[in-house]
């Protein structure tokens, strides 16, 4: 017969096995996160096409996916500015700029495979700005945008 103190021993030691597998299996099977190599290179030629300025308000990078909408808010003081945009993708892929309400503006398309260059577009805004973007299914881009305001 096996004494409390070797059954307690057991007890311990299987836990113990049964926590070290269980944390590995879990670290092993954690999704990775590797950004994709193409997508950090169309991240740093949009840079690299419209890189910061001293005098903007706002700025940001996207990674969007094919096929997506996506709306980006910007919060800015009444006012006009110039809005800078471009956008990094493979041969085909486009994106769609629109920054009226949702189906009173067509917006205007941005090709995003190739010789990728900056669109400007000068907008008023009373203190919030709404960009809408329509990525089109020929595959992922990178979209890219500044705002200044103008006069400065």
């Amino acid at each position: 017969m096996i004494g409390d103190r070797a059954r307690g021993a057991v007890l311990y030691a299987v836990t113990a096995v049964l926590l070290a597998g269980g944390a590995t299996w879990w670290l092993r099977a954690a999704p990775q996160d590797r950004p994709d190599p193409t997508i950090e290179q169309w991240r740093q030629t949009a840079l690299q096409l419209l890189p910061d300025q001293e005098d903007q308000d706002e700025a940001d990078t996207l990674a969007l996916a094919p096929n997506t909408d996506h709306q980006v808010l910007a919060n800015l003081d009444s006012g006009n500015y110039r809005l800078t945009v471009v956008c990094v993708g493979a041969n085909g892929s486009q994106v769609r700029v629109s920054l009226g309400d949702t189906g009173t503006d067509s917006g205007r398309g941005l090709d995003c495979g190739g010789g990728s260059e900056r669109e400007n577009f000068d907008v008023g805004t009373s203190g919030e700005l709404r960009i809408y973007l329509n990525v089109s299914e020929a595959g992922a881009v990178v979209f890219r945008y500044t705002l200044v305001r103008n006069g400065r």
